[in-house]
């Protein structure tokens, strides 16, 4: 039977759930259809009646690239009647992604997010800080350029780290936008467990490890050990998702991005002409 995604891949084997991002070409960039699959993902694995794990991760050789600067949208110049109408059509559109990090944050399942390579930006912000377990690849590595972008922190990305690896750390990381390996992200404590390989061999070895834990570990007990840790980080988690959603319509209507974007996009758009011209 067809599967009903397109930009995801959902497959369930025994206790395991993963979901798994499925626009290599654009290094799974939040483009297309992918938020709103895998919102639906993870409901319909939030439901399923066998499953213990949900497990976050990426086809190809990028975890996430963030934000599809190219088919955003953020880069538009449409004019707005008001400062009030311009925000309230930004936080339309980051609906979808508050709507994501809601659902991982309510889900029932031990979420396992599993880095098979390298995050930036959203794919690198707003997903280790609200998942129970973080897995890495030694090849990933998590980067966010939100202040070269005239952004802020995503999806409550500034207090979520913090809560991980501390402060000054985070303040590095986001405010300056200083890549961090699997390795640097295992000894500061946002990451659990940093295997040394890549691709399949990744994923395989992220399933022994989980499969290990179903053995000697009872699925009801680790799902209620997560119920009872984030009970009381709900509502913060979700305050700070609204509070950077909220900053981040401010930034646009300032309008600092815009010219950001537009380098950007000139720039992706330049280096994609050079390497047709190669070929």
């Amino acid at each position: 039977m067809p599967s009903k995604y397109q930009d995801i891949i959902l497959e369930v084997t025994g206790q395991i759930g993963v979901i798994k991002f499925n626009r290599p070409k654009s290094l799974n960039a939040f483009g297309g259809k992918l938020m709103q699959e895998t919102i639906s993902a993870i409901r319909e694995l939030n439901e399923h009646p066998d499953t213990v794990f949900t497990v976050l991760t990426g086809e190809g050789r990028f975890f996430s690239a963030g934000a599809d600067v190219r088919g955003s949208g953020l880069d538009s110049s449409k004019n707005y009647a008001s400062k009030a109408e311009k925000k309230i059509a930004y936080l339309t559109m980051f609906a979808p992604a508050s709507e994501m990090l809601r659902s991982i944050i309510d889900h029932t399942k031990v979420f396992v997010l599993a880095l098979n390579g390298p995050g930036v930006g959203g794919g690198a912000a707003w997903f280790p800080g609200v998942s129970d377990i973080v897995l890495a690849s030694s090849s990933a590595y998590l980067q966010v350029p939100f202040s070269a972008l005239g952004l802020v922190p995503e999806n409550g990305s500034a207090i979520n780290f913090s809560q991980s690896m501390g402060v000054h750390r985070t303040n590095e990381f986001l405010m300056f936008g200083r890549k961090l390996s699997a390795q640097e992200l295992e000894q500061f404590g946002m990451v659990n467990r940093v295997f040394e390989s890549k691709g399949e061999d990744f994923q395989k070895q992220v399933r022994e490890y989980l499969e290990e834990q179903l053995r000697v570990n009872d699925g009801k007990s680790m799902m209620e050990m997560k119920r009872l840790q984030n009970a009381p980080l709900r509502d913060g988690r979700l305050v700070a998702v609204w509070n950077s959603m909220d900053a981040l319509a401010e930034r646009f209507i300032d309008g600092a991005p815009y010219r950001r974007f537009e380098v950007k996009k000139r720039e992706l758009e330049a280096k994609s002409k050079s390497r047709t011209s190669k070929i």
